[in-house]
């Protein structure tokens, strides 16, 4: 029996509505943090052994993020009629991007200068030694200019991008084949139509992969809390408990004063409607699995397909607002312990340096450390081998910064959609308050049948199918 769009969708929220609460992968994710925090206190070489579980779930996640961005950005910009809505979309993203950048990295220059808690712990810079990891990071940060990041934006070749992972490179390439096929006209529609189809399969695939979110999550739990233990939390608890206030204030007042007095939308409905993405980030340390969820919700919300495609992926690199946070306020502490004088001046220049070298090392591992110790050898005021002071709780503070991360982006795309009138904030409101149903769970939401399996792993669509016309409603481009 074939159903209407109408009755399809209505029937597919009466599904959902009907899931018992254990069938819910945010639940279900909860659940592996849960059992991986035991696990690690109580066995910590066992949790150790875990490892394996979370990176492999991490790693199968990241295959998959550079086509979906390539893919998306690909989409949006053929879905637009007018190429000059890409261009001013990017340029009003990179604005926001900045203001919201500078403005983070001032939260936690003002956190740290108020409590100042690296004073009285007198560390001899010469005393410490690096290694391990910390020490690639050093080493790669010292090495690494402020200017690299625009110099880097063009990769060697085609396919190196998506082996190696590097999404800076990959924007760049989706942004030019983009309007490369838009220019071309009807050649170009065939591929355009392909690029739809292709984005319909990977998002599948990422179906399957979200199905082992709740391992993935149990495995790197497990293995953080195992390889560092609970009382790492306890030897520099006031530095942890600090970035972890200064960023939530950052997201409620600062983030949620964005998002209420310009979109007009409540920062803590956004954070229900984000809950499963919430609990996905916090057990894996990484905002890269939630980004498919980001692009299809806000989406769904009302924002142009367009808009989306291109500020979420882009966002992912430039708008770091919990790495921008971390920067300033480790930066300082640092400083402070190694009894370095740093003048108001001289941090206000640490923070035009950290402006630029927060972009550096966006989706590279050790990433953090890397923006951090680059800025440093720039300046050359603070001693890099003061990160070794930090090195031990960066795990515990890594959750917090990809949260922070998501929900900027999250506030980001609808700021920028707002101000591109490209969002239906009426239908937005809705969305938020629960009164229009769950996303789509899949591309073909529209044509539900009484046979299909919607399962919660289902709830993964692409963002940008077919082109559809720049006046095309949110809601009908979303099918």
């Amino acid at each position: 029996m074939t159903h209407t769009p109408a009755n399809g969708r209505a029937e597919q929220a009466a599904r959902i509505a009907a899931k018992p609460w254990y069938r819910q992968l945010y639940v279900q994710v909860l659940v592996a943090i849960v059992i991986g925090i035991v696990l690690g206190w109580k066995w910590p070489d066992l949790a150790t052994d875990m490892e394996p579980i979370g990176t492999t779930f991490i790693t199968a996640m990241k295959m998959l993020i550079g086509p979906i961005v390539f893919l998306t950005i690909i989409g949006g910009i053929a879905g637009v009629a007018d190429l000059k809505k890409v261009g001013r979309t990017g340029i009003k993203a990179l604005a926001y991007f900045q203001v919201g950048t500078v403005v983070a990295l001032l939260t936690g220059l003002v956190a740290i200068n108020l409590f100042r808690l690296g004073d009285g712990v007198h560390a001899d810079p010469s005393t410490l030694r690096t290694s391990g990891d910390a020490s690639q990071y050093i080493e790669k940060g010292e090495h690494q200019h402020w200017w690299e990041f625009l110099t880097h934006l063009v990769p060697d070749s085609f396919f190196g991008p998506f082996v190696e992972g590097d999404i800076l490179q990959v924007i760049f390439l989706a942004v030019i084949f983009g309007i490369a096929l838009k220019m071309v006209g009807r050649t170009g529609e065939p591929i355009i139509a392909a690029v739809g189809r292709l984005t319909e399969v990977v998002f599948k695939v990422l179906s399957f992969v979200m199905k082992a979110a709740p391992l993935g999550a149990f495995g790197a739990m497990s293995y953080a809390i195992g390889k560092f233990g609970l009382s790492t939390l306890t030897s520099l608890g006031s530095l942890i408990l600090l970035f972890y206030v200064t960023s939530a204030l950052f997201v409620v007042v600062v983030l949620g004063g964005v998002l209420a007095l310009y979109v007009r939308l409540n920062i803590f409905q956004l954070f229900r409607y984000f809950k499963e993405e919430f609990w996905l980030i916090l057990g894996t340390s990484t905002a890269e699995p939630a980004l498919p969820g980001l692009m299809r919700k806000t989406q769904f919300m009302g924002a142009e397909r367009s808009t989306v495609g291109l500020v979420v992926p882009t966002g992912y690199s430039f708008n770091l607002d919990g790495a921008a946070i971390y920067l300033s306020l480790a930066t300082l502490y640092i400083a402070q312990a190694t009894d370095t004088s740093l003048s108001i001046g001289q941090q206000l220049g640490l923070l035009a340096v950290m402006l630029l070298t927060s972009k550096g090392a966006a989706g590279v591992a050790g990433g953090g450390f890397i923006a951090l110790t680059a800025t440093l050898s720039t300046v050359g005021t603070v001693p890099a081998a003061g990160i070794m002071l930090i090195f031990g709780i960066d795990k515990f503070m890594s959750e917090c910064r990809a949260l922070v991360n998501f929900f900027g982006n999250a506030v980001a795309t609808l700021f920028v959609a707002k101000w591109e009138n490209g969002l239906d904030l009426e239908r937005a409101r809705l969305v938020l308050a629960g009164k229009a149903g769950e996303p789509p769970l899949t591309a073909e939401a529209d044509d539900v049948t009484e046979t299909e399996d919607l399962t919660e792993a289902d709830d993964v669509r692409p963002v940008a199918a077919a082109p559809a016309t720049a006046t095309t409603p949110a809601p009908q481009a979303a099918r």
